[in-house]
């Protein structure tokens, strides 16, 4: 191999390894950073970004590093860039795969006709984009057809019974408790997300119903036009967990 060549796959051994550095740093902080207030979730989703680019960049130099015979021995650098690299790029490919997915939409609830409201958490939502009142219609269609399973949970029980045993599903849900009144049924929390730290909001509803107790759970994300489903996934897991406890109870 010619003197100048041999200095080019240098160069690029050297420079992919170094770039996949900087793009899982960069994945890796997205995250952490936002939760920390260090910056904006937008600026969080900018490093998320770049961090994807990167990576891929630095997995296309290895793999072309790799490929070029040298006779340096360190092989395992540009075999690390390609690891890492493409292991960078992965995280927000799957997140970006996800959010398309699913509906473009942050409001989440069992009952779209008549959405479980918020009254103690509202002064916590006082500075959030996102408002607390329901989108109406256009929402409605849009969760129908993004999770057409999405519904009320009917316990055996009387409102008195389904009510404790929706507070202490809710205590299982590791949420920040603001609310519950027994009065009106209604319990309200916030649940933190655990990469970004995005505060999402949930309300609870137990009413009477024909046979037993009717229960109603409604998830808002405080930012962001799109939830990737997460409040869908709140609002599942959490109905799951009262199933459970309620059949454990009989």
């Amino acid at each position: 191999m010619s003197r100048p060549r041999s200095r080019a796959v240098t160069r690029v051994r050297r420079l992919a390894p170094a770039l996949a550095v900087i793009a899982a740093a960069l994945v890796l902080l997205s995250g952490p950073g936002t939760r920390l207030g260090l910056w904006e979730f937008s600026t969080g989703f900018v490093l998320l970004r770049w961090g994807a680019y990167l990576g891929l960049a630095s997995a296309g130099l290895g793999l072309i590093s790799l490929l070029w015979r040298g006779r340096e021995d360190r092989r395992w650098l540009p075999l690390l860039a390609v690891i890492l690299g493409l292991a960078s790029a992965l995280v927000p490919w799957r997140l970006m795969q996800q959010a398309r997915g699913v509906p473009s939409i942050h409001d989440i609830t069992t009952d779209t006709e008549r959405p479980p409201e918020f009254v103690a958490v509202l002064p916590l939502r006082a500075d959030a984009p996102n408002p607390a009142t329901y989108g109406g219609p256009e929402v409605a269609a849009a969760q129908r057809q993004g999770y057409p399973n999405i519904g009320p949970l009917v316990l055996d029980a009387t409102p008195a019974v389904a009510f404790r045993r929706a507070l202490e599903a809710a205590r299982e849900m590791d949420w920040e408790m603001v609310a519950a009144d027994s009065t009106s049924g209604r319990i309200e929390a916030t649940a933190t997300t655990p990469w970004f730290g995005f505060k999402d909001d949930v309300v609870v509803r137990v009413q009477p119903a024909e046979r037993g107790s009717r229960v109603d759970v409604r998830s808002v994300s405080r930012v962001g036009g799109s939830d990737v489903g997460a409040n869908a996934q709140r609002i599942r897991a959490y109905l799951a967990e009262l199933s459970n406890a309620g059949a454990d109870s009989d």
